[in-house]
């Protein structure tokens, strides 16, 4: 069988983690037509438009992609391409696996955490406006639809993958309706899961307790903004956002990613850890069905990263971006 897949390589160091991951997946035997095409800064270049209707159609047909990491400007310039991406296909899931990789040094070790984030409402969507000057204002949505639903998915993510917790995390002491609203939800869904315990804790002292002890948590239930927050906090337990993967899901397409930054300053250099992008590309192995290729990629990594000899710079070593990932393709094909 052969998999159509939409390939976003993004920019920066985004082509350069892209294209080794590729090698990776053909080294299992999948076949893959992959769909290449430009998002972000590139693409405005080149199409005028961030996201260009070639990217879109492509995604609409085939309702799986991989992406590589796209800039998004601070304070100014275009609008964040990960977000009109997620709104437009209606991806309200948000999945990000935190887990300590043998070999990879951390603050932390037995971290096996999974962060759900709402991902399509709330303070994130950059819903904002110019009052009058010098004022600005900021919109944040919360309805009972998006926070059933995303209820509904961490609980049937809990139950299926074997999890025994699900914590929501809001701010509902201060913003009582919309928080409340969420949290409420999350309640409700509770109730028809019964073998999976549910808990609630406010996001300050959410951070304070993933600090503190991230093994007393298990599955994270966030609104949107708290989600980006708190999903790069619990990176930071294992690693940093270069092991850490992420995926997009919407109930016809998925969307698999690299959650760190385009890094503008090691562009060109083969020094950029491909880890992320090769764990996404994982993930989405896993959501088509290729369980044994995954497998094979997942344990090939983790012996290079135990052996310790083929590392990137980022993780202690001098390896490049090719010789890490040779190391990967040479352990996959024993």
């Amino acid at each position: 069988m052969q998999h159509v897949i939409t390939l976003v390589p993004g920019d920066g160091i985004g082509p350069e983690v892209t294209k080794p991951t590729l090698k990776i997946i053909k080294a299992t035997g999948v076949k893959v037509k992959w769909e290449t095409h430009l998002a972000g800064a590139e693409a405005l270049k080149k199409h005028g438009t961030t996201i260009p209707k070639q990217l879109m159609h492509s995604f609409e047909k085939n309702k799986i992609a991989l992406k590589g990491p796209v800039t998004t400007p601070v304070g100014e310039g275009f609008a964040s391409v990960n977000v009109e991406l997620r709104q437009t296909f209606d991806l309200y899931a948000n999945l990000r696996p935190i887990k300590n990789l043998p070999g990879v040094k951390a603050r932390y070790s037995n971290v096996d955490l999974i962060v759900v984030r709402e991902n399509t409402e709330g303070l994130y969507s950059g819903i904002e406006h110019e009052v009058v000057p010098g004022v600005m204002e900021s919109l944040k949505i919360i309805t009972e639809k998006a926070s059933t639903r995303i209820a509904k998915f961490a609980f049937d993510f809990a139950r299926a993958h074997g999890r025994k917790k699900v914590a929501a995390i809001h701010k509902a002491n201060i913003m009582k309706l919309t928080d409340g609203l969420f949290l409420d939800c999350a309640r409700r869904m509770s109730a028809h899961y019964t073998d999976v315990a549910f808990s609630d804790l406010i996001v300050d002292n959410a951070c304070l307790q993933l600090v503190l002890d991230p093994l007393k948590l298990d599955v994270l239930l966030l609104e949107n903004l708290y989600g980006d927050i708190v999903s790069d906090l619990a990176a930071g337990l294992v690693g940093g956002l270069g092991v850490v993967p992420g995926a997009n899901f919407g109930d016809q397409h998925a969307l698999f990613e690299t959650v760190h930054g385009s890094a503008p300053d090691i562009k060109g250099k083969n020094i950029a850890n491909p880890t992320a992008m090769i764990l996404a590309a994982v993930m989405m192995l896993n959501h088509l069905g290729e369980e044994k290729a995954a497998k094979r990629i997942s344990t090939a990594l983790e012996t290079v990263l135990q052996r310790g000899d083929r590392l990137t710079p980022d993780l202690g070593g001098s390896a490049t971006t090719t010789k890490f990932a040779d190391a990967i393709i040479r352990e996959i094909e024993r």
